[in-house]
């Protein structure tokens, strides 16, 4: 990926958006985006002069759409607005986020259909080329008229008023942290702050951030169950491409084949292969994997086209057309990234659930075939994982709470007006805790089935778990005298989550899906 983003009057690509996100890529305007925007400016220009009623320009907004606003106070109007709507609180929300959120509604008023001019596009890339980054609290949004208020946090800064981040992540004024970075304030005029505020970039850029995260922790998932299945020694039989292909589920099929894949060239697996007193079928959480995360990864598909729509899509209200009309729409309603969040967290709480039923197989000494109490050489006076398998239940609990979708749960605001709104903020918010927790489930998993299999020594296990055994040793050491774990978990979770362990599998086993 590039290190500069450039804006057109096309949509940004997901990786452009995780780019400037987290990785901090510079966003330069394209001239083709500055024209698109000084024509549709033109336009509220003209209407302006022609002096006619048009929400947002010349009225109020919300339940106050039918108050006329002289032309002298049309710009008060913009900034009061801004003012008005900044009504956030809670906790910070990630950088992440609310840079995602600020690129989005870059790349959205660069595609023309808002009538602002190319200045506050402008302010607002040098906001992010500045690395400063608004205060923007987690609770405000509705989901209604897109995320009203956590874009209102956003532009207030524009105006050297509100709140950002600053170095050390405290809370500190706007004005003198812009000074600082050599930014001046600007002033809006009429149109330009409902153009700012009036977007689902919040929700679109949780789920885009979500999708590249989970697509990476169900490709660990797959991994992890295979560590478990080997460690337990269990069947891989059932993962065989054919008996996958008479069910022709997308996700089912790429998730057997990586379980399958990962199984291969072990000695563990070979030891009970043709032993008729081994168990005919393995238990659900072992032979159902490839369901249930393969289910996950279609809805992780689902959930991809709706976000890659959304990036097509122009969300404001009013919008200025082609041919120079400004018309008043809903598409600023989130209901389409709301029920993809919400389907997306239950997929991935399930996906969550499975994991730690495998865990607590590994540590069961009555259906672990053979493996020690909860993974301890010397159960009793050590426990082992015992507990770390009580902290995968409750993050489980946790989890199925948070599956619970927000988007059912509209609650009508101004005046009846904003009658019915998505909840999608609130969809997004929780689907971001609901992957962290999946992140740390299959962290639990990752350390069981290593320890696992370092008990089942002499026996070599699969080239894949040796990848992961020799990934997670120097962190956990070999099976023993217990430890102070949390740290332990800790740094297995960061290293399930980033790119190396992954890459030292495919390494030794092909390429992964």
């Amino acid at each position: 990926m590039s290190s500069t983003v450039r804006i057109r009057p096309v949509p940004v690509s997901p990786e452009e958006v995780v780019a400037v996100a987290r990785d901090r890529a510079r966003v330069v305007i394209d001239d083709e985006a500055r024209e698109a925007m000084a024509r549709s400016r033109a336009v509220v220009d003209a209407i302006e002069r022609d002096g006619r009623p048009v929400y947002g320009v010349s009225t109020g907004f919300g339940a106050l759409a039918n108050t006329f606003v002289a032309p002298e106070r049309r710009a008060e109007l913009q900034h009061a607005l801004i003012r008005s709507h900044a009504a956030g609180v809670g906790d910070p929300m990630p950088v992440e986020v609310v840079r995602a959120m600020m690129l989005l509604r870059l790349r959205s008023l660069a595609m023309g259909r808002s009538g602002v001019r190319p200045e506050v596009a402008d302010a607002l890339a040098a906001l992010l080329n500045a690395d400063v980054t608004p205060w923007v609290p987690r609770h405000g949004s509705l989901g209604a008229s897109g995320d009203l208020a956590p874009l209102a946090h956003c532009a207030i800064v524009l105006l050297g008023e509100g709140w950002v981040r600053a170095a050390d992540g405290t809370r500190a004024e706007a004005g003198p942290v812009l000074d600082a970075a050599g930014l001046a304030p600007i002033t809006l005029s009429s149109k330009e702050g409902l153009a700012l505020i009036n977007g689902t970039d919040g929700m679109l850029g949780m789920l885009l951030l979500a999708v590249a995260d989970l697509r990476h922790l169900l490709t660990m998932a797959d991994v992890c169950a295979a560590l478990s299945n080997e460690a337990m020694l269990g069947s891989d039989r059932p993962f065989q491409p054919e008996l996958h292909e008479i069910r022709p589920q997308p996700g089912q099929a790429q998730s057997a084949a990586n379980i399958h894949l990962l199984l291969q060239d072990s000695e563990v697996m070979d030891s009970h292969r043709n032993d008729t007193a081994h168990a005919v079928q393995d238990a659900y959480s072992m032979r159902c994997a490839p369901q249930v995360a393969g289910a996950a990864r279609d809805v992780l598909d689902y959930a991809t086209t709706v976000a890659a729509r959304e990036l097509l899509s122009v969300v404001d209200n009013p919008v200025v057309l082609p041919d120079g009309r400004v018309e008043s729409t809903g598409n600023f309603h989130g209901a389409p990234l709301g029920y993809a969040a919400d389907f997306l967290g239950i997929a991935a709480a399930d996906v969550g659930s499975i994991s730690e039923r495998r865990v607590d197989r590994l540590l069961d000494v009555t259906r672990s075939r053979g493996l020690p109490a909860f993974l301890s050489p010397d159960p009793g006076v050590n426990s082992g994982l015992m507990i770390a398998q009580y902290t995968a239940a409750g993050v489980v609990a946790e989890n199925r709470r948070l599956a619970s979708p927000a988007s059912v749960d509209s609650v009508p605001t101004s005046g009846m007006q904003e009658d019915h709104v998505s909840m999608g903020w609130a969809a997004g918010c929780k689907l971001r805790t609901i992957i962290d927790n999946l992140g740390t489930l299959l962290a639990v998993e990752l350390l069981a089935g290593v320890q696992g299999l370092q008990l089942r020594q002499p026996l070599i296990p699969s080239p894949a778990a040796r990848a992961a055994i020799a990934a997670v040793a120097p962190i956990a050491g070999k099976p023993g005298p217990d430890q102070f774990l949390a740290p332990v978990l800790e740094q297995v979770k960061h290293q399930l989550q980033g790119p190396s362990l992954r890459a030292e599998i495919e390494a030794a086993v092909g390429p992964l899906r």
